[in-house]
Parts: C-alpha cells; sequence; structure tokens
C-alpha cells in the first residue's frame, strides 16, 4: 500500500463519521428555533405590505431549522455531505421574489441556519442584532418626496403656455412626460412636486381651455 492509498484512507476514516453528540443536536435546534422565531417577529413588524403573507413568513422560520439540520448532517458523514450537494445542486426554485426586503429575510433565515448548525451560536446572536439594527436605522431614515402626475385634457394645444406657467410657479422642478395632440387637442403628462396639492389642482382646472385635470401618485424611483 503506497503513500496515497495510507492518506486516502486515513481521510476517508476521518470524515466518513463524525460522532455529533445529542445534547449538541438539542442545543443546536433550540438556538435556532429561538431565533427563528425572532426572524419571524422582525418579519411581521417591519412588512409594510398591504397583504401581509403569513405563509412567507412561517417559511422564513422553518427555512433556518431546516438548514441548520442540513449542516449537522453534513458534518456528521462525508459521504451524506457529498450526496447532499449533489441533490441541493439540481434544485430549481422558481419562485419570483418581488420586494428586496422578502430577499433580505430569505437570506437572514438562511445564514441563521447556516450559522447554527455550524455550532456559532454567538455570531448568530450577533448576526440577528445588527441585521435588526441596520434594517430599522436604514428603513427611518428620510427620503425626499416622491413627484406627482399631473395629467392634463386640453380643448386646444394652444392652452399648454398657460398650463405650463402656472406649474412653474407651484413647482420648483417640473418635467412634461408626454404630450398627445389629436385634432387640436392635447392630452399632456407633467411631472410635478407641490405642497398643496388640492389648490393647485384646482387652479389648473380653472384654466380656460382645460378640460379635466387630474394629480397621480406612482410608485415610481424618487428623483432628486
Amino acid at each position: 500500500m503506497g503513500f496515497q492509498d495510507v492518506f486516502k484512507k486515513s481521510f476517508l476514516e476521518g470524515f466518513t463519521s463524525m460522532d455529533i453528540s445529542a445534547g449538541r443536536i438539542m442545543a443546536t435546534f433550540a438556538v435556532t428555533c429561538i431565533l427563528a422565531c425572532y426572524v419571524f417577529a422582525i418579519y411581521r413588524l417591519m412588512t409594510r405590505k398591504s397583504f401581509y403573507s403569513k405563509g412567507f413568513n412561517v417559511s422564513l422560520a422553518a427555512l433556518s431549522v431546516i438548514t441548520a439540520a442540513i449542516i449537522l448532517a453534513m458534518q456528521s458523514n462525508l459521504v451524506i455531505s457529498l450526496g447532499m450537494v449533489g441533490a441541493l445542486s439540481i434544485v430549481r426554485f422558481r419562485t419570483a421574489i418581488k420586494d428586496p426586503m422578502d430577499l433580505v429575510f430569505l437570506f437572514w433565515s438562511i445564514s441563521v441556519g447556516i450559522i447554527c448548525g455550524a455550532g456559532l451560536f454567538e455570531v448568530a446572536l450577533l448576526t440577528c442584532l445588527v441585521v435588526t439594527v441596520l434594517v430599522l436605522i436604514l428603513e427611518n431614515i428620510p427620503s425626499s418626496r416622491a413627484p406627482m402626475m399631473l395629467v392634463v385634457n386640453l380643448s386646444d394645444a394652444e392652452a399648454e403656455d398657460s398650463v405650463l406657467e402656472l406649474v412653474k410657479k407651484a413647482s420648483r422642478f417640473y418635467k412634461v412626460k408626454s404630450r398627445n395632440i389629436s385634432q387640436g387637442a392635447m392630452d399632456m403628462v407633467v411631472e410635478v412636486r407641490v405642497k398643496n396639492e388640492g389648490a393647485f389642482v384646482k387652479k389648473v382646472s380653472k384654466i380656460d381651455k382645460v378640460q379635466s385635470a387630474s394629480l397621480i401618485s406612482h410608485d415610481g424611483e424618487v428623483t432628486f
């Protein structure tokens, strides 16, 4: 038996069966469940969606425990770890994550399971605290006010100058998004940022040859 065969045999014997005590398993699952419930509570408190997805939140907590179990199994046996790597590599998740914050909580939940499965409980606890403080601080930073969309229907395209003159007085920054002229009439969309929205719309509607005026909010990017 050559040196290479001896090295392979000693390497496999060292990693084929690594005993993990029942106490460590119970401690790992206990800490993981506590931190998973913490992530569950933080997501419930911080989400601002119109429709709260309880199923997604429950899956976050379950995902931490499942990930911790996988890490424990991979540590116990080299053959199992290689098999899990091959099995997990063929899994494809087709669910689209629309909200970036959902993606943050998803990675947070997985990281808690990985760190707890590795036995680094202090790191997992510190990670939860740091992420919570960071998200709370960044969430409470005031952002610039989102602009509004002024939609004006004009019976005569020549009335555009009167509308834009009023817009200049009421809004420091504005931008004409579209102009649509049909048989002398015009539909115009202007991006504005005004303080007194109700009074501004009334003033626009009183302009001669203005048939209708609407002020609409949008969920696009905030301009500075």
